[in-house]
C-alpha cells in the first residue's frame, strides 16, 4: 500500500476489540460525570488561534505542538485557526460567548470526550490525536470545588480497578504570590542561563516557572538550587491551600506535597495537581490525569471574574494502565438473535421479522449471502448468539417460524407475529 493511504503518523484506527474497550471507559465516565451533576459541554474541534494562543504564553503546547493554518474565505479574509490542543479554553470561550454565567447559576459543572491534536513526538500513550476525558467546575474560588474536580478523576479509577498511583499536590498561590515567585526565580536563574537549553531561556523570559518542568534541563544545579514557591506565598494563598489539605485529610483522600509541579499551561493559579501511576507496567506515561485551577481564563475571554478548576485525562494512556492493572474488559461481539433464511426466497421473510425485533430494542443480524446451515451455525457461535431464528421453504408457505434457544436448545416452530413474545421470554425484556 503507498505511503499516502496510511495513516498519519501518530494517529491510529481504532475497531474490534479495541472500540469495544474505548466504548466501556467513555461509557463509564459518562455515568461518573452525572454523578457529580456535570453536564456534557461540545465545542468546535478547531477555534481562532487566539483562543489558545494568549499574550506571552510559554507553554509547549503554545510554543511548540499547535497545528495552526489559514483558510482565505470567500470574503477575502483569511483567520488563523488551530486545531484543538487542550479543551479548556475552548470551554471557557463558549462559557463566555454563549453567557452561560447568566443562565446556569453560580456554580455550573462541564465535562467532555473529545480529541486534541498535538504535534509532538509520538510514543506509547501519546498520540498526535489523544482523546481525553476533561471536566471544567466554574464558579466560586472554593476548595471543595477543587477536591471536587480531583475526585471525579479517582472515581474513574477507581471504577477501572486501578488502585497503584500516588496524588501529587502544590499550590502556585494567587496572582500576588506567583509574580513575587516568579521574580525569585529569575534572579536565580540569570546566572545560569547561558549553561541551560533554548526554552528555557524563552521560558525566562515568558513564564520562569514553567523552566521548572523542563526535561531536557531537569537535573541541572540551578534545577537542584532553585527557590521553592511555599516560602513567597501570601496569607491568603496559604490559608487556601490549608483549607485544601485539610477537605483532602477529611476525605481520606493520601497525597504527597511536590512543591516543584507545575502544569503544562500558564493559566493556573492555586491548586495544580496529578495522579501519577505507580505500577511498573505504566512504562514512561506515568501520569494517569492532571489538573487544577485557573482564576482569570473566564474574565480574559471578556466574561466576569469567576474561578474554575478542572482535569484532563486521556484515554489512550487509561488503557494502557488498565491493561496493566489486568483489568478485564468485556469485548465478545454478542447478539440476542441472528436470522438463517435457508434460500433467497426466504431472506424477505426474516429480513422483515429482524427489523421489527430491532424496533424492539433486540440486537440482530442476519445472514445475507444464503450460506448453508453449518455455516449459519458458525456465525451464530462466533456473534454467540442467545436465539437462532431458521426459515426454510415449508415455514415460509406456512407462515411459520423456527426460533431456537441455543443455551437450551429447545426449539420451536411458531408463527411469525408470536415470534417477539416468544424470543423476549427465554432472553429476557
Amino acid at each position: 500500500m503507498s505511503e499516502k493511504y496510511i495513516a498519519p503518523r501518530g494517529t491510529q484506527d481504532i475497531f474490534g476489540e479495541e472500540v469495544k474497550k474505548w466504548q466501556y471507559i467513555e461509557k463509564l465516565a459518562r455515568e461518573v460525570c452525572h454523578r457529580f451533576h456535570a453536564q456534557e459541554i461540545r465545542t468546535p474541534m478547531y477555534e481562532h488561534t487566539e483562543v489558545f494562543s494568549r499574550k506571552n504564553d510559554a507553554s509547549d503546547v503554545v510554543n511548540k505542538e499547535m497545528y495552526t493554518f489559514v483558510i482565505k474565505n470567500r470574503d477575502g479574509e483569511s483567520p488563523s485557526l488551530t486545531l484543538r490542543p487542550e479543551g479548556t479554553a475552548g470551554v471557557a470561550r463558549a462559557f463566555v460567548q454563549n453567557k452561560l454565567y447568566a443562565t446556569g447559576g453560580s456554580y455550573q459543572k462541564y465535562f467532555y470526550i473529545a480529541p486534541n491534536f498535538r504535534y509532538e513526538r509520538p510514543q506509547k500513550g501519546r498520540m498526535r490525536i489523544h482523546t481525553q476525558i476533561a471536566t471544567e467546575f466554574i464558579g466560586p474560588s472554593n476548595p471543595y470545588a477543587d477536591v471536587e474536580s480531583l475526585l471525579v478523576g479517582l472515581t474513574i479509577l477507581k471504577e477501572l480497578n486501578i488502585t497503584k498511583y500516588k496524588v501529587l499536590i502544590n499550590t502556585l498561590g494567587d496572582e500576588e504570590s506567583q509574580q513575587a515567585y516568579k521574580l525569585a526565580l529569575k534572579n536565580h536563574f540569570k546566572p545560569y542561563l547561558p549553561t541551560m537549553c533554548g526554552d528555557c531561556n524563552r521560558r525566562y523570559e515568558q513564564n520562569p516557572l514553567r523552566i521548572l518542568d523542563c526535561k531536557v534541563d531537569h537535573n541541572h544545579e540551578a534545577m537542584k538550587s532553585a527557590p521553592s514557591n511555599k516560602d513567597y506565598l501570601n496569607e491568603a494563598s496559604k490559608e487556601y491551600f490549608s483549607d485544601l489539605l485539610s477537605i483532602l485529610d477529611t476525605q481520606g483522600i493520601e497525597y504527597e506535597l511536590d512543591d516543584r509541579l507545575v502544569r503544562g499551561l500558564d493559566y493556573y493559579h492555586h491548586t495544580v495537581f496529578e495522579v501519577v501511576s505507580t505500577d511498573k507496567g505504566a512504562g514512561a506515561q506515568s501520569t494517569i490525569f492532571a489538573g487544577g485551577r485557573y482564576n482569570h481564563l473566564i474574565d480574559y475571554f471578556g466574561g466576569p471574574e469567576t474561578g474554575a478548576v478542572g482535569f484532563g485525562m486521556g484515554v489512550e494512556r487509561l488503557l494502557i494502565l488498565a491493561e496493566a492493572s489486568n483489568v478485564q474488559f468485556d469485548v465478545e461481539d454478542r447478539i440476542d438473535v441472528f436470522g438463517m433464511p435457508m434460500n433467497r426466497e426466504c431472506n424477505n421473510y426474516v429480513f422483515k421479522l429482524i427489523q421489527e425485533l430491532r424496533d424492539a430494542g433486540i440486537v440482530c443480524d442476519m445472514d445475507i449471502e444464503n450460506k448453508s446451515m453449518k455455516a449459519q451455525f458458525k456465525m451464530v457461535d462466533r456473534y454467540h448468539a442467545k436465539i437462532a431464528l431458521i426459515c426454510g421453504d415449508d415455514e415460509r408457505e406456512a407462515g411459520l417460524i423456527t426460533v431456537k434457544n441455543i443455551a437450551t436448545q429447545e426449539q420451536e416452530k411458531v408463527a411469525v407475529n408470536e415470534a417477539k413474545a416468544l424470543i423476549q421470554k427465554w432472553i429476557g425484556e
